[in-house]
Formats: C-alpha cells, structure tokens, sequence
C-alpha cells in the first residue's frame, strides 16, 4: 500500500482574491522598528550638523530604508497571515530593534553590532524566502539564489567595514551599498545562474504602493513628534508658537504633496502597467527614499528652528532648505515616472528656485532661523497649493501646461 504525503500549503499571497493585496497588520507592527529607526537617524545628525555627519547619516538612511524596502518585495510575495512568514518578521524585529539601538554609535563603537544586525536581516529573510518557495516555480527561486549571491557579496564589505575605523569603514560600508543598490538594474546577474526577468517580478502593485504610502506616514509622524516634544520643552514664547505652527504647516503640505495626487497616480500607474516590476524597482525602490530624506532632514530643520529661532548657523540654512528640496526632488520625480511626464512638474522645479534663492548667502544669512523656515514652509504650501489647483483644472489627468 503507497501512502501519499501532502506537499506543505504554499506561503504565496493567493492573489485575485478578495483582500489578498491587503497591507495586514503584522506588517504595520513590524513597521514600528522603523518609527524608531527614523527618530534615531535625525537626532544623530541634530547631534553634529557636519558634512561628515550627514554623509554618514545619508549611508545609514539607505542601509535602513533597503532593509525595509527589500522586506516589503517579500511580504508582496509571502502571505504575512500563515505562521511562518509572521514568525520571520518577529525575528527580523528584533534584529532591526538592534540595528536601530545601534545607529547613533555605528561608526564609533558599535558599527559590529549595526553591521551584524542589516547582514543578518538581509542574508536571513533570504535564506527564509528561499526555504518558503521551495515546491514553487523553478524562475521565482533563481530570483532569490541570485539575489541571495549579491547580498553574501556585500556582507563582506559591511562586516569588514565593522572591523577598521574612520574613512576605512565609511569606504567599505558604502561600497557595500554600492553593490546593493546596482544589483536591482543589473538584473542581479550572476555567472552561472543567469540574471533576473521583470517577469520575475510579478508585484501586486497596489501592495507594495500601499506600504510604501504607510512609510511616507510613519517618517511625517516623526517629523510631528519631535516638533511636538521640542516644543512641549522649549519656552512657550511667540518665536517659538510661530515656529511650531510652521513646522505643523510643513508637514500638512508634505502630506498634501504626496497624498493629494502622486499616491493615487503612483497606484493607478503600477496597477495598470503591463510591467509592475519595472515601475516597483524604479518609483518605489528608489525614488521614494529621497521623499523619506526630505522629511528626516526638515524635522532636523523644524527642531533646530524650535530651539534657537533667532540664529542660523550655515549647517542649519543648509539643512532648513535641504530638506524641502529633497522632499521636492523626491515627489516630482515620483510624479514624473507615475504619469510619464516629458518634463517633471515645473511646480517643483519653481519651489526648487525659490529654496535655492533662499540659499543665497547674501540673501540667507541676513534672515532668523524662524524667518527662513517660514520661507521654506511658504515654498511647500506654494507648491502645494499650485499642485491642488491643476488637479482641479484638469480632474480627468490631463496636465496643465503650466504643470
């Protein structure tokens, strides 16, 4: 008598069934890590306003932001609701709780504890993702041995990186993000095993649309909690009531921005592309981790504007009007691939003059801190306003030509 043994029940999303796209809650939960992720980047470089600061808080961002990026690919493929799956997102919690903990002290004494950390989430979920598809289709399982290979490179560099100090670690951390960061154009070739289709990358769109909405949302709550906690401390004077209540209008345009148009046209654009994992890798791999810098550095911006409204020292101009800039660049950018633009918006190529005008040293250094960071919230709220307004002109999509 031949008994028959029942192959495992696939860890797969069942797409085409109702709610199957949904963002469910263990991703929400395992979001939070991140919350504390973002709130540790900017107060280390509030702590020291220096180009070395910000080149190496810039190389964190991106270490923090691929880790999440890369587990939100995985959780569009793998089914958060089946055990295995939430019991591989608990385990990259704790690791990423780590990692965060570890960020203000990453290229001083703790740089092994943040390394160990991202190269155990990063080679880990792989290793995980590569036992769930096991029984499934032999293209979807190259896909993660090649990206498996490429991550295994780079864990080399962020492990030696670890070991050595100063300029040593900060090369070899960024040619780790190096690689990384190129495998996705490449196609994650690798000798032996080919290289990765778009085909391969079957996304459900609005998925991975809605996570990373949900990221935009976790790094403008940042930006309103340290506003509201430097405020709460600091003297309740006009200065700072006026400078609190415009980084309050900062962070409603930057939701205005995003929310308003770009989100709904980023969601329309990768449901109804023929190839979804060209748009994912492109919009949402990597033009929305200039949007997330934006709203770091301007709540960086709206703390120091809270705490010393008067004086503005050249590193806080610099990242009083860097921080718009990058949330502009970001969006516009966004909105240019979403809507295959010819041109992106010249409403945030306008609001980019006017910050860089703003920048002008003879033109910055004669205002307050206060006054240049109600300039730079009037630019937001210009933009936006701009932006609202051709919606409204053109409801069906069409482009204003002075859009």
């Amino acid at each position: 008598m031949t008994v028959k043994v029942a192959s495992s029940p696939s860890l797969l999303r069942q797409r085409g069934q109702a709610g199957a796209g949904r963002v469910g809650m263990v991703e929400l939960f395992f979001d939070l890590v991140f919350v504390f992720a973002v709130t540790q980047l900017s107060h280390t470089l509030l702590a020291d306003l220096t180009a070395r600061s910000a080149v190496q808080v810039g190389l964190l961002l991106l270490g923090v932001w691929w880790v999440w990026i890369y587990t939100s690919w995985v959780t569009n493929w793998l089914d958060p609701e089946r055990v295995p799956v939430r019991a591989c997102l608990f385990v990259l919690m704790l690791a990423g709780l780590v990692m965060s903990a570890s960020l203000p002290k990453a290229f001083a004494d703790q740089g092994l504890a943040f390394a160990a950390a991202y190269v155990f989430m990063q080679i880990g979920r792989t290793l995980f993702v590569l036992w769930a598809v096991r029984g499934e289709r032999q293209a979807m399982i190259r896909n993660f041995q090649r990206i498996l290979v490429w991550l295994m490179l780079s864990a080399g560099f962020w492990v030696v990186g670890a070991l050595v100090q100063g300029d040593a670690r900060l090369a070899l951390w960024a040619a780790a993000l190096a690689i990384e960061f190129v495998s996705p154009a490449l196609f994650f070739f690798v000798p032996g095993l080919g290289r990765s289709t778009l085909a391969d990358w079957d996304v459900d769109g609005g998925h991975l649309a809605e996570r990373c909405a949900l990221f935009i949302i976790i790094a403008l709550g940042e930006s309103l909690l340290v506003s509201g906690a430097t405020f709460a401390g600091a003297p309740w004077t006009a200065a700072t009531a006026t400078a609190f209540v415009a980084a309050f209008i900062s962070a409603v345009a930057m939701w205005w921005l995003y929310f308003d148009k770009a989100e709904h046209a980023g969601v329309h654009r990768i449901t109804s592309a023929a190839d979804p994992g060209r748009h994912a890798r492109v919009a949402y791999t990597y033009l929305h981790l200039p949007i997330v810098a934006g709203i770091i550095v301007s709540a960086v911006a709206d703390e120091l504007v809270l705490a010393h409204p008067d004086h503005a020292s050249g590193a806080g101009i610099m990242v009083m009007l860097g921080g718009p800039a990058l949330y502009l660049i970001g969006v516009g950018a966004f909105k240019w691939v979403s809507n295959d633009r010819p041109r992106p918006p010249l409403s945030h190529l306008v609001g980019l003059a006017l910050l860089g005008a703003l920048a002008l040293p003879a033109f910055a250094h004669l205002l307050s801190a206060l006054a240049i960071g109600g300039l730079a919230c009037a630019v937001l709220v210009i933009v936006a306003v701009w932006e609202h307004a051709s919606l409204r002109a053109h409801p069906h999509g069409a482009p204003a030509s002075g859009h």
